[in-house]
């Protein structure tokens, strides 16, 4: 079974920085992905990363300014948020799926997910 314990968020001003973290626990080497909901929003795709590092795929909305990088020998994936925008502002989800090779941008393929954690960008 696998969990994912998520850190960081909070509160910052437009063009500021955040960093998330999310250390999944019983088994390493899995692609991990981040998701976001905003309040009457979808839950939509942000960024993703296969086991191994060396895949990455982003949302449109986010390219250019997030980056998800992991350390394996942490067993941490982070999701690095710059010039955050008020549209950015959404809790954001952690999650997991057991395919090592194979960076997936939808939420059905995901099997595991973290608990959230609130980002909130202010103008």
């Amino acid at each position: 079974q696998v969990q994912l314990v998520q850190s960081g968020g909070g509160l910052v001003q437009a063009g500021g920085s955040l960093r998330l973290a999310c250390a999944p626990s019983g088994r390493t080497l899995i692609g991990m992905g981040w998701f976001r909901q905003a309040p009457r929003k979808e839950r939509e795709f942000v960024a993703a990363i296969s086991g191994s590092g060396s895949s990455t795929r982003y949302g449109d909305s986010v390219k250019g300014r997030f980056t998800i990088s992991r350390d394996n020998a942490k067993n941490t994936v982070y999701l690095q948020m710059d010039s955050l925008k008020p549209e950015d502002t959404a809790v954001y989800y952690c999650a997991a799926h057991l395919s090592d090779r194979i960076v997936y941008v939808t939420m059905r393929d995901y099997n595991y997910w973290g608990q959230g954690t609130q980002v909130t960008v202010s103008s």
